[in-house]
């Protein structure tokens, strides 16, 4: 599809008015909802051929959160419908031989969930466990990889066996009669005190066993908790990867841990990136050492060999896209940028969650 073409659809999608059968449908369908519930809106895309294995599309589309009045809402459902064919999806489907003209976007509007906290979790670990991320508020600042997320770990009878406070100094909020998320600040105490009780993490781990059996395969989960208790928003398929033994000799090295990937062991030379202008210094093979990942680094992704980050978790948008890829990801770990030296070799495992380096 050219270029050209795929603007001019975009656009089309953006500025033509909605059919009026189809717009008085759905206007209806949202009063009605708005009317059960008393929440505020979530405007989600939902393409025909994402979240499957090896295509997840995460962070990829769009998602628009606490939309409360009725133009937004419109103007929200045509963006999400347009996003089929923005440049960031279509790059991303060009990687996987697959063609939007061939597909469908879906719209997905639900009640938002006025979250105490968020997050992800993982089905099935290294160890044969399963593996909670956790934040305060909505679960956004882990999907962007603003946040180091709590991450608590379970093994195959629900026990849990480690929990990791994170640093979580912002949250994501909607309220009423704002016209987009807030952020917030949040106090030292609480940016490093754990969000969830052993028993909330064991109850997200039983849902991830329901998620499983019904999915057929380990999955990837979300999930948000609210004054009611713990709603599972979305799970997709999980890839997974066997662990890999590392050579003796980087057992010796000096070494940071953090949230693993989930996938192998790779290394090569580090370039430590500390703003997208300088992402052009990113050649094939390298170790991308950053701060944020986000998922606007998935332009970078078929390029490198490994990833570390000091921010975001295991179930952050850009984690899920390396797993599809292959490629090693150790996130959350502190002070990475500053430790692990421009140009140095560095080993990245990323079912183990640790970084080594030389100098």
């Amino acid at each position: 599809v050219s270029r050209k073409l795929t603007n001019q659809i975009r656009l089309g999608l953006y500025t033509t008015p909605i059919a009026p059968a189809i717009r008085d449908e759905i206007l209806q369908a949202r009063e009605d909802l708005i009317k059960e519930t008393g929440d505020l809106i979530v405007v989600r895309s939902s393409a025909l051929i994402e979240d499957r294995e090896g295509t997840s599309f995460a962070g990829q589309f769009e998602s628009f959160l606490g939309i409360e009045n009725e133009t937004d809402f419109l103007t929200t459902v045509q963006a999400c419908w347009a996003a089929l064919w923005s440049p960031r999806a279509l790059r991303y489907m060009d990687g996987h031989t697959l063609n939007p003209a061939d597909t469908a976007m879906a719209i997905l509007v639900q009640p938002l969930v006025d979250a105490i906290a968020s997050g992800g979790g993982i089905s099935q670990t290294a160890d044969g466990g399963m593996s909670v991320s956790a934040t305060w508020g909505l679960g956004e600042a882990i999907a962007q990889g603003e946040v180091v997320p709590d991450r608590y770990d379970m093994n195959a009878d629900l026990e849990v066996i480690d929990k990791v406070a994170g640093w979580k100094d912002h949250s994501i909020k909607c309220v009423h009669h704002h016209s987009a998320p807030t952020t917030q600040a949040v106090g030292k105490e609480m940016a490093s005190k754990h969000c969830l009780s052993e028993d909330q993490v064991k109850e997200i781990g039983r849902m991830m066993v329901i998620s499983e059996e019904l999915m057929g395969m380990p999955v990837e989960v979300e999930w948000a908790m609210d004054e009611v208790g713990i709603k599972m928003l979305q799970a997709r398929p999980l890839n997974v990867a066997p662990v890999t033994v590392p050579d003796e000799i980087w057992k010796r090295r000096p070494g940071l841990r953090g949230h693993p990937g989930g996938i192998g062991w790779a290394t090569g030379k580090a370039c430590v990136i500390n703003c997208e202008c300088e992402l052009g210094r990113v050649g094939p093979g390298d170790i991308l050492i950053t701060t944020v990942a986000g998922p606007a680094l998935s332009q970078i992704l078929p390029r490198v060999a490994g990833v570390v980050a000091e921010l975001g978790g295991s179930t952050s948008h850009l984690a899920s896209l390396a797993r599809e890829r292959g490629i090693p990801m150790v996130l959350g770990v502190m002070d990475a940028t500053n430790k692990i030296p421009d140009g140095g070799l560095v080993a990245v495992d990323g079912v183990a969650g640790m970084v080594r380096w030389t100098a």
